[in-house]
């Protein structure tokens, strides 16, 4: 009986901590989403994302890994150069209030700029950056964010030149800061 019990409590807390999939995004919450990704679309073909995407793409490869990446902090040179960089403060500008969080990747998955320092440096081989990559729009699920910290949905849209896709920009969206701009 003990171990009926344990077993029945371990999967009642599995379940409350399993991740809601993209599939499974509660109807208000998705609504809400769908506006924010028809508002953050022409960020993919924004004349100024696009050029510093192609900049990055044509300069040398980095050696930045992402086991390097983690050890640096939020005051490393490395990580500065990017926030502040000319496209990182551009993307500052474009921040709504309900996006907690906003990334731009090169073809190679390496960091172009973003608005604080990512969990990972590269996303190769995630689909939040390979779907866009191929033309896709990719919707994650309803996660806590290791490196903001909040409830968000992050999205992930092609960085275009034309039709062909340099890049990717990945966007987070924080659930409580929709819900809230709705409910004004």
């Amino acid at each position: 009986m003990r171990k009926f019990v344990m077993a029945a409590a371990v999967t009642c807390l599995t379940l409350q901590v399993a991740p809601v999939r993209s599939a499974e995004i509660p109807a208000d919450v998705k609504a809400l989403l769908d506006a924010e990704m028809a508002a953050a679309k022409p960020l993919s073909t924004d004349a100024v994302i696009v050029a510093a995407v192609k900049k990055y793409n044509e300069g040398p490869a980095s050696s930045m890994t992402n086991e390097a990446w983690k050890k640096l902090t939020l005051l490393s040179p490395e990580v500065k150069a990017l926030i502040k960089s000319d496209i990182g403060q551009y993307l500052k500008k474009k921040k709504t209030a309900v996006i907690t969080e906003m990334f731009l990747n090169g073809a190679d998955g390496g960091k172009v700029a973003f608005l604080s320092k990512t969990t990972s440096w590269n996303h190769k081989g995630k689909a939040k950056h390979d779907e866009p990559m191929k033309g896709n729009t990719w919707i994650g699920p309803v996660e806590v964010d290791e490196s903001s910290g909040e409830q968000q949905i992050q999205i992930a849209i092609p960085v275009l030149e034309g039709e062909k896709p340099v890049g990717s920009l990945v966007i987070g969206f924080g659930v409580s800061q929709m819900k809230y701009k709705t409910s004004k």
